[in-house]
């Protein structure tokens, strides 16, 4: 067990949730530390709302934490190591308390993981992995300190914190389920410690969204309403979009796209469309025939015309010309030959060549129309009963097999992109003691896993006896860095905290710790 001492006679910077303020709770013996995330319900009402109003807008638009660069992802050396401070032990999950163990060996995921999503310092929507673990009032979601606290900018909590298990592309199956209050370790809490790289979330009873009727409204009153609302753009005509933005009351609900002017391409251009350019007589003759630019487009166009209609194309050429006058010649701007009789058989006769182009678009008008949705947000119940919850272990051997789920998304470190974040994956095999070379993360009692998941499935759990019938297991492990051990430029190892007795008190205060109801 390691524990960081402040030198004799030295200033203490407090710094992470401590110096966040006054609310932060230390115990007396500096175990663990805990705060206020959505401090009422009210709060966590908005919360929710801001995930999932415009069908999940912004929960389509986190992407994942991004807290590892690729300097970090750097080899582990086998030094050191942890050192149990108390007896093993474990709590089994929810469902499982006098239950024996099952030996299937199928894999199947567990039902208790999701994303956390979250804003950081820099207003950016992120996500991380977790899941649903047992508690007393099964409303308790392990994960990553990372996740819960901004070490990036060494800031407070992140900002609108949720879990939402079985995510998938927007929707939230079992609802959205808000953080009221986090607990981590001291050691991370304050000197942002990556030995105590995990945290214990309290979340509210999760809202559930779907249901409800869909009412048009302002976009005033869609502006300020505070609960599930959509828009959507239908298009209108020119004419329709000319009287709305006449309208002082629906000005800002219509819109206008505009159009594109076509470009010079060459005859191959796929959906390339040939456009006939006007020249002089001699500019056409001089054009070879055959497909291609500027060359022969048909050939010339003679049309009749009266002798003013001829004389005042004439004047277009050369606006001082008179009757009697020679012919002015032909110009880019009026390059047609004209032929005068004063009988009737005027005419003007136009040259074309190729102009091949690919061709441009017109403008588009747009009207917005507002929806919000009435009675769309209900209470899903509590997070534990909805989806269970895995155990607990604490001070278990290394050496012994776990199965560690979560959301890769990010790219190797060569830029190789192998995971989509989309949908969840996993790893499995024997953990080893190692200590990874990060001092200005301050880890010495790390355990590794072989696995190539890359950053997206940080927070995720490490399950200890993992029951693939029931899909559920002891969380003995949350995956906190990413390391290339080969030097190849690919993630081949993960690495968890060591969980050993103090984990167990953070646990277990955030264990018994009560949320209650949003709605």
């Amino acid at each position: 067990m390691k524990r960081i001492l402040i030198p004799a006679g030295g200033a203490l910077l407090a710094t992470g949730l401590l110096a966040a303020g006054l609310a932060t709770t230390a115990q007396a013996d500096s175990v663990y530390a805990s705060k206020a995330m959505a401090k009422d319900a009210a709060v966590a009402k908005a919360i929710a709302n801001f995930w999932a109003r415009t069908n999940g807008a912004a929960l389509k638009a986190a992407t994942q934490s991004d807290v590892w660069t690729k300097t970090d992802v750097s080899q582990m050396q086998s030094k050191g190591g942890y050192t149990s401070d108390t007896k093993p032990g474990s709590t089994a999950p929810i469902g499982e308390e006098t239950k024996t163990e099952s030996k299937v060996q199928n894999v199947n995921m567990p039902k208790t993981i999701g994303k956390v999503f979250f804003v950081n310092s820099k207003g950016e929507k992120k996500w991380c992995s977790a899941t649903s673990i047992q508690s007393t009032h099964r409303n308790l979601v392990s994960t990553a300190g990372h996740c819960v606290y901004d070490t990036a900018t060494n800031s407070d909590l992140m900002d609108k914190w949720v879990f939402v298990p079985g995510y998938y592309q927007g929707r939230a199956p079992w609802g959205i389920y808000v953080g009221k209050q986090a607990f981590t370790h001291y050691d991370f809490d304050v000197y942002e410690d990556y030995d105590r790289d995990y945290a214990f979330v309290t979340v509210y009873n999760g809202v559930s969204l779907g249901g409800g009727e869909a009412k048009q409204v302002s976009k005033s009153e869609f502006d300020a309403y505070q609960g599930i609302k959509d828009a959507k753009d239908v298009r209108v005509s020119r004419e329709e979009y000319r009287k709305g933005r006449l309208d002082p009351n629906t000005a800002d609900s219509y819109w206008r796209k505009k159009g594109s002017a076509s470009e010079a391409a060459g005859p191959d251009y796929p959906g390339a469309e040939v456009e006939k350019l006007e020249v002089t007589q001699a500019k056409y003759q001089a054009a070879p025939a055959g497909k291609g630019n500027l060359r022969k487009f048909g050939v010339p166009v003679t049309e009749n015309v009266t002798y003013n209609e001829a004389i005042a194309y004439i004047l277009k050429q050369k606006p001082d010309w008179k009757v009697g006058d020679a012919f002015p010649p032909a110009t880019d701007a009026a390059p047609a030959t004209v032929k005068l009789d004063k009988r009737g058989n005027s005419t003007i006769t136009h040259y074309y060549v190729q102009q091949w182009v690919k061709p441009g678009s017109d403008a588009e008008y747009y009207k917005t129309v507002f929806f919000i949705i009435d009675g769309a947000v209900k209470d899903a119940g509590r997070l534990g009963d909805n989806v269970g919850g895995q155990g607990f272990a604490w001070n278990q051997p290394t050496g012994k097999y776990v199965r560690v789920f979560g959301y890769p998304a990010a790219p190797h470190p060569d830029g190789n992109k192998a995971y989509t974040g989309v949908t969840p994956k996993w790893c499995y095999g024997k953990t080893s003691a190692k200590l990874v070379g990060s001092a200005a993360k301050k880890i010495e009692e790390h355990v590794a896993l072989k696995c190539a998941m890359t950053e997206g499935a940080d927070g995720g759990p490490w399950l200890y006896n993992y029951s693939n019938s029931k899909r559920l297991g002891y969380v003995n492990g949350v995956t906190s860095t990413f390391n290339d051990q080969d030097k190849n430029g690919r993630v081949d190892y993960i690495s968890s905290p060591y969980f050993d007795g103090e984990t167990n008190t953070v646990y277990k205060a955030a264990a018994a710790t009560y949320s209650g109801k949003i709605l």
